[in-house]
């Protein structure tokens, strides 16, 4: 009976030794099981897409240009970088203090001029007026000594040529004074002329300083977001945006003033995909700083010709230009962003995430969730996206590992079908 007795315990202890080894390993591939990455295979429209990085471009925009004959142009205030403005808006003002000086001085020297000619009229005026009275005068004369050689036959012989000496006098100083009267007059028209040139020019140098004055303030030709150029002024290695401070050559480039309602998605498209795609196809669009917004749109432009990049290292590519189906007052130029161009759409497809799919001996392969671990399941790839795969072969809902049980040591992978 003792020994009946340690023969039970001794079952009783193996059973739950067993029992508690199977529990164990039980446990283990749950445990294994959950900390696979899963995803279930969707089922819907499926689109086949080529994929190119880009950034935002502007399809139309304008130039800020400095104006010209405007010496010594120095920013003294500028629009803030990246700011919309409206058509008409100020954008930069330069600094104006020294032409507002030179203007003050030249309008005292118009000042000047003005009174210089006006005393030039008057003096005219009064020498005219006493040229009228003396050439009067000397008119008079002759008409006196005219009178009194009229009176030969009734005075002597004497009387009569004192009288001709007379006449003959006062002709000569008459001659004389309307020879003084016109050199008068060309003397105060010449003095006259001289001051209102004088006065014009005063006038004209105050009309071309007011026209700088003006041009110092350089409005936006559209509307749109104002993006500063570079200044290379310091060289090509220490180009940076023009900002306050900085001088201005007269003709340059200040800013361009894209216009965001034209804003488009410039990529950069591989050799090997310019033949799957053509103008019209639908696109989507993510930018980088909203990526949770997908933008729909039209591909508007293909390059005809492959562009050289100044990229290091250099290559060439065709680009491709996305349209954008609705306006977001939060995209600027510049901004990088993702086009994807739909060349195929396939409906009722069933889609797993790329990374889902495994090559085992040379043929594509699932892993599916079973009972007993993750199974190998061969799929037939019908299309390929650089994030997901459309295949055939499994139903939708199936949950898929995103690693390779075999791979990663865990789960207990079976043969199931796969050879």
């Amino acid at each position: 009976m003792k020994r009946a007795i340690q023969w039970v315990a001794t079952l009783i202890v193996l059973g739950a030794v067993a029992g508690g080894g199977i529990w164990l390993y039980r446990a283990a591939k749950v445990e294994a099981k959950a900390d696979l990455p899963v995803a279930s295979a969707r089922r819907g429209e499926f689109q086949v897409i080529v994929r190119c990085r880009g950034e935002l471009v502007s399809t139309r925009s304008a130039q800020l240009i400095a104006p010209v004959n405007v010496p010594g142009m120095v920013i003294a205030w500028q629009a803030p970088p990246n700011s919309e403005v409206k058509q008409g808006d100020v954008v930069v003002r330069f600094d104006s203090s020294a032409v507002q000086q030179t203007l003050l001085e030249q309008q005292a020297g118009l000042q000047q001029a003005q009174a210089s000619l006006d005393q030039a009229v008057a003096q005219a005026k009064m020498t005219a007026e006493q040229d009228k009275v003396d050439l009067t005068a000397a008119q008079v004369e002759v008409e006196r000594c005219k009178l009194e050689a009229s009176k030969e036959e009734i005075v002597s012989r004497l009387q009569g040529e004192e009288s001709k000496i007379d006449l003959g006098i006062a002709q000569e100083k008459l001659h004389v004074e309307e020879a003084t009267v016109n050199l008068h007059q060309k003397s105060d028209a010449s003095k006259i002329g001289s001051q209102t040139r004088l006065r014009d020019k005063a006038q004209q140098d105050i009309d071309v300083t007011k026209e700088r004055i003006a041009k110092m303030e350089v409005h936006a030709p559209s509307s749109g977001v104002i993006i500063y150029l570079n200044n290379f002024s310091q060289g090509w290695m220490n180009a940076k945006p023009f900002h306050v401070g900085d001088q201005v050559w007269p003709g340059s480039g200040i800013a361009e003033i894209p216009d965001i309602s034209t804003l488009a998605m410039k990529g950069k498209l591989e050799e090997t995909d310019r033949g799957r795609i053509t103008v019209g196809m639908d696109v989507r669009m993510q930018v980088d700083p909203f990526p949770e917004k997908t933008f729909p749109g039209k591909l508007i432009a293909i390059s005809p010709l492959v562009e050289q990049t100044f990229d290091w290292p250099p290559s060439r590519n065709f680009r491709a230009v996305g349209g954008f189906g609705e306006k977001d007052n939060r995209l600027r130029p510049g901004m990088n962003g993702r086009l994807d161009i739909i060349i195929q759409r396939i409906p009722n497809a069933i889609s797993i995430p790329a990374n889902a799919l495994f090559n085992r001996m040379g043929r594509p392969t699932v892993y599916v969730d079973g009972k007993d671990g993750w199974t190998p399941k061969e799929v037939e790839v019908l299309a390929r996206n650089p994030d997901e795969v459309a295949i055939k072969g499994v139903e939708a809902g199936t949950r898929i590992s995103l690693v390779e049980p075999d791979a990663q040591g865990k789960g207990d992978a079976k043969k199931g079908n796969a050879p």
